[in-house]
Parts: structure tokens; sequence; C-alpha cells
């Protein structure tokens, strides 16, 4: 092959760095220890629809029932992760979640930070939407900060890591230990404070899942399936004594993101966000102060 040539064939391979993102020269999920299933979670509801395979587990949906767990313990912050794997093909209507939240301890006037997977139709990519919603209601009047983001991998052909870093100061997103979603504490009326549990779950939100209702589940497809593995919940609990240190998603041991992350963060941002509450004209930001700023 002359130079020429392969000078020409090396044009035109498209440059990863266009699809992937940029590192971020910081991998959070190292530096905590995977766990058992049931050395950290229980079963929530929906038994029937779970199976554990060594340290996999398989929770899904049908048209009878779908399947949810939940942590042992409640946590004050720390970091919370487990690689799912999503089932291919319809998947409308239905949503794969981890999660924090204290519904149970605050019905009704809760705290949730969420990590969801939108069900799709064929063809099209799954959403992943990220949430922060604080002393919510169940009633209809939960004040969404939704972001939402198109991975640039399809998460139906293997496992990856997603994860949530909960700290007094700041909550970040994390996607295989890339920021996705930094959400600082800008007042105590728009930061959830309490103690609150590690979830997982799948169910039917056909009202709302999939463009906006749209598309509903189709339980010709069923059962919906979800994997998740690798679990991971490090931090202060709720029982911790006062001076337990918070952890960090970077080397700085006071919180926030390297330059480095930040910029991988911008890129994600930039290529693959969909939605960004903030940004939506739609909304009466009276009640989101934080995009004011």
């Amino acid at each position: 092959m002359s130079f020429f040539l392969f000078a020409i064939l090396i044009l035109m391979v498209p440059s990863s760095n266009a699809y992937w993102p940029p590192s971020p020269g910081y991998w959070p999920s190292s530096k905590f220890r995977s766990f058992s299933f049931y050395k950290g979670f229980t079963n929530l509801w929906g038994p029937q629809h779970q199976s554990l395979d060594q340290n996999a587990l398989t929770i899904w949906l049908d048209k009878t029932s779908g399947s949810g767990f939940k942590s042992v313990r409640p946590f004050r912050s720390g970091y919370f992760g487990a690689s799912i794997k999503l089932q291919p093909g319809y998947t409308a209507g239905v949503i794969t979640a981890f999660y924090l939240s204290n519904n149970e301890a605050h019905p009704g006037f809760h705290d949730e930070v969420d990590i969801e997977f939108l069900g799709t139709t064929f063809g099209k990519p799954y959403t992943l939407q990220t949430n922060v919603y604080i002393r919510g209601s169940g009633d209809g009047n939960i004040i969404g900060r939704e972001m939402k983001f198109h991975l640039w991998f399809d998460p139906t052909k293997d496992f990856h890591h997603y994860a949530i870093m909960w700290s007094p100061k700041e909550i970040i997103f994390l996607v295989d230990d890339v920021p996705i979603r930094r959400y600082t504490r800008k007042s105590d009326a728009t930061f959830p404070l309490r103690p609150m549990w590690v979830y997982g779950s799948i169910w039917d939100a056909s009202s709302w899942a999939t463009e906006d209702g749209k598309y509903k589940a189709d339980y010709r497809y069923q059962p919906f399936i979800a994997k998740y593995t690798n679990f991971k919940a490090s931090g202060c609990t709720a029982f911790a004594p006062r001076w337990c240190h918070p952890v960090s998603a970077s080397p700085y041991r006071s919180g926030g993101l390297t330059p480095q992350q930040n910029g991988a963060m911008r890129w994600v941002q930039r290529y693959h966000m969909v939605y960004n509450y903030c940004q939506d004209s739609k909304r009466d930001h009276r009640q989101t102060p934080e995009c004011w700023g």
C-alpha cells in the first residue's frame, strides 16, 4: 500500500474524539469496593420478578408486575453506583431506574435523586434522564430538575457503570466515571439534605416515559428485563458520627471536579444532552432559582 493511499484511509476513519468523551483523568468508581446484592440490598417489591446469578441481579416487568430493590441502610452522603445492562428492542413506556429517595420516610414530602432510563421504540436510542427534586409531593406538584442525555454508546450491548455522588455541597452524576452533570447546593431550599436510601426498579410509566406518553408499554414484547451488577454504596450512613467526611468524585477531598473532569462534562453536555430544564422556556423558573445564575 502506498503512503498516499494509507494517508487517505486514515483521513476516512472518524476521529474517536468526535464520538467518545475526553478522558476525565480520574476514576471515582475505582476508589470504592463492589459488593454482592445481598450484602447491601433487599427486595422492595416484585420478588417473583427478580433473580440473582452470582453477583448479577436481573429484574423484569411483565403485565403482572415490575420489581424493585432497596438498600438496607439509609445514607446522608456517599457514592452510589451500579453497572447496568438494558434490554434492546421495543421498551417504550418502561422505566429502568437507579436512584436515591426517602419517599418511605417522608411520603408526599420526599427528596429524590434519579438516574432513569426512558424506554424507547425500535431504532431510537434510550434516553438517560437525571433528576433532582426536594421535598416533592406525589400529587403532580413535583418541581422536576430534569437533564436528559443520549449516550455515546449502546447501553444494551454491555454493562456500563452509572453513579450518583452526593455530598452536602453537590450532586454529581457519572457514566463510566465521566461526569455528565453537576448540581450544586445554592440554598437549603433547593438541595436534598435528609437521609436517603438507594433504590433500583423497573416499572410501567406509559403515561410519560416515552416521548411524553406518545408510545406506551406493549406487553407483546414482555418481559422487559434489566440487569444490575458491580454494586457500590460507600459514604456516611444516617447513623454515622457527624464528623464522618463525605466522599468526593474528584481527587480533591473538598469535592468539586478537576479541570479535566469539567472538560469531559462539557463535552457530554455539548454533544449528548438533549434536554435541560434550565433552558426550557416553557418552565416557570421562579421555582428553580438555581437556573438564574
